[in-house]
């Protein structure tokens, strides 16, 4: 009987037991906290940057009041974001599927990312090397729901805080994303609306000397004062924070609950 064939076989069954169960993944990696402080329900989703594996197949429901935990490896780049006002019964055949933030009209993104405007959460977990996480909440495409982003536990210089006013109040009727009942349910960036290039800091405006704050990107800046709201937004709103726990809040205050999305 050849004991080191058996030996190797073992410990490959042992690794791949621990591959596909996720254990190993969880060991290395990080946890990050999804919480719905909506009056609502939404349905959170996750993309990755390239060379970066789907989170939670993507995306999945979630109730008010509802938490869920994801597992991520210690490396991980994406983006995360909550859709709003979603109808997957397939017996309907529409599409998209949720009135904000709709991914090919399906549950699950697959890594697909949603159609602005959608408050995005940028992430770039680092905690396997050993160096600082970083992460933002971006306005650069628009507006649906308010967010926070903390560390578990919680300190003080990992904090992203909610809004102070609700954008889907203040938001310019140029702006405004309505749904079928005439209620705004998002608040478009203005390069999203317009498509231009110094609300969009391209070309010839490519750069933080020629892409400065605008009348939009202000009223985004005073309702959240805490996310990036263009492309050059200083200071930088981007946080540096070294943890394996993160939490996500969405509704994090009284702007967020203000209407229902069922």
């Amino acid at each position: 009987m050849n004991f080191s064939r058996i030996s190797s076989a073992l410990f490959l069954f042992f690794i791949c037991h621990f591959i596909t169960s996720g254990k190993l993944r969880e060991v290395e990696g990080c946890s990050i906290y999804i919480s719905n402080k909506c009056s609502f329900p939404i349905w959170p989703a996750t993309a990755p940057n390239t060379g970066h594996p789907v989170l939670e197949n993507g995306g999945f429901y979630l109730p008010p009041g509802g938490v869920r935990r994801i597992g991520a490896p210690g490396d991980w780049s994406g983006r995360i974001w909550a859709r709003t006002g979603c109808n997957f019964d397939e017996s309907t055949n529409h599409k998209p599927a949720c009135e904000t933030g709709d991914c090919e009209g399906k549950l699950e993104c697959e890594g697909a990312i949603g159609i602005p405007p959608a408050t995005l959460v940028e992430m770039t977990i680092q905690y396997d090397k050993r160096q600082p996480s970083f992460y933002d909440v971006s306005l650069v495409d628009g507006y649906n729901l308010p967010v926070s982003v903390t560390s578990k536990p919680t300190s003080s210089k990992c904090l992203i805080g909610g809004c102070t006013k609700n954008m889907k109040d203040t938001c310019p009727p140029e702006l405004e994303v309505v749904n079928a009942d005439g209620r705004v349910v998002a608040c478009k960036s203005a390069c999203l609306a317009f498509n231009l290039d110094s609300f969009c800091c391209r070309n010839k405006y490519g750069s933080p000397e020629k892409c400065k704050p605008s009348v939009y990107s202000s009223l985004f800046k005073k309702a959240c004062p805490s996310y990036v709201t263009y492309a050059f937004d200083t200071p930088s709103p981007v946080v540096s924070c070294s943890s394996d726990q993160y939490v996500i809040t969405f509704c994090p205050d009284k702007w967020g609950t203000k209407y229902s999305s069922s």
